[in-house]
């Protein structure tokens, strides 16, 4: 594998959902086997989308084995440390914000070097950032966060909108790859403290409003 910025961003993408899939597995209570097969979907779900969808197949990780490895790897390894990880809940969300970055990255690029719209390639990143944590929370029997209020694919969006527009200015590649994975994570972070949220269009259950009264 060529060791080029845009692959080691990728496989950083390939960390931290592994990590982030690993975890929410193993709040689950799932065997090793279910953690495995949760930490390699979310790792890879993303970049298989984005791939398939562009016409690059094989897809990536079937063509360099080193990501099957590196996902069992970095599965074993949270197993190892699980109790280490005192906030699991914490540890998940960060791991998951750093993937949802990256692979954004990577899902831009992909489609500016295969020659698409500029709007289409930031849906394409925005559907590698996203798809492996829905995924993941499918096999978890788990709403996914994309379909909730939260500012989830939102943040996806931004970051590529700010990669479409630094890419036509012809700003350094270097700079633009930290700009926009910043903005995705930074947005993220912000709205979860903050508790920032998507409108809801749904009126709130009366037993609700008597639950807090």
């Amino acid at each position: 594998m060529e060791l080029s910025l845009f692959n080691i961003l990728d496989v950083l993408g390939t960390i931290a959902f592994a990590i982030s899939g690993a975890l929410s597995a193993m709040n689950r209570r799932l065997d090793p086997f279910g953690i495995f097969i949760i930490a390699f979907v979310t790792a890879i779900g993303g970049g298989t989308i984005r791939d398939i969808l562009v016409g690059n197949t094989p897809v990536s990780w079937m063509e360099n084995t080193i990501y099957v490895y590196l996902i069992g790897v970095v599965t074993i390894f949270a197993i190892i440390f699980r109790n280490k990880l005192n906030y699991l809940k914490k540890s998940l969300f960060l791991f998951d914000t750093i993937g949802l970055g990256v692979f954004t990255i990577t899902g831009v690029e992909t489609g500016i070097v295969n020659g698409l719209d500029p709007i289409i390639s930031v849906a394409l990143g925005a559907m590698s950032g996203t798809f492996g944590g829905v995924i993941r929370d499918i096999l978890c029997n788990e709403i996914p966060v994309i379909f909730r209020k939260e500012i989830y694919a939102t943040a996806c969006l931004i970051g590529a909108l700010v990669y479409v527009t630094l890419y036509d200015l012809n700003v350094d590649a270097d700079i633009i790859y930290l700009v926009t994975s910043l903005i995705v994570i930074g947005i993220r972070i912000l709205a979860v403290k903050y508790h920032l949220t998507l409108p809801s269009f749904y009126p709130v259950h009366p037993k609700s409003s008597k639950r807090k009264r």
